[in-house]
């Protein structure tokens, strides 16, 4: 399973934190366990390759092992632009652009993001996950 000790997440902000290093690190095990086990991830923009939602830690996991097991994208950054707390002490929005490379193409690529993650006792209970979809098809090929 994976090394990450959800014990240790605490905040939106923590839980943000280690949800941009999953990505990093390409891990779906680090990334779904950050989630409650009944969390939903839903993607409200339509994006090839991508279900409108996940239910559950478990389909996070398989969904984003599925996803970047089959895509040779490689992102070396996440830009972080700006994180928002609310006046709901577990809810975080969050701006980045996430810089990869297509390692067959021999390119780099920009994909905008907004999260909005919705973190109780800890974990991930719910996200909104607006990714560019264009951006997201065409960094894949």
């Amino acid at each position: 399973m994976s090394h990450l000790d959800t014990s240790a997440v605490r905040t939106p902000r923590e839980a943000l934190a280690r949800y941009y290093q999953a990505m990093l690190d390409k891990s779906p095990d680090d990334l779904a366990d950050l989630y409650a086990t009944d969390a939903v991830h839903e993607f409200p923009f339509s994006s090839p390759g991508f279900p409108p939602r996940y239910e559950g830690r478990e389909a996070v996991r398989a969904g984003y092992r599925a996803a970047w097991g089959a895509s040779p994208v490689q992102v070396e950054e996440v830009r972080k632009l700006a994180a928002y707390e609310t006046a709901d002490p577990e809810v975080i929005i969050a701006e980045h652009v996430v810089v990869g490379t297509l390692p067959t193409r021999r390119t780099t690529f920009t994909v905008p993001g907004l999260l909005i993650l919705h973190v109780r006792n800890g974990l991930i209970t719910w996200v909104r996950d607006y990714m560019d979809g264009l951006g997201v098809a065409s960094a894949r090929g």
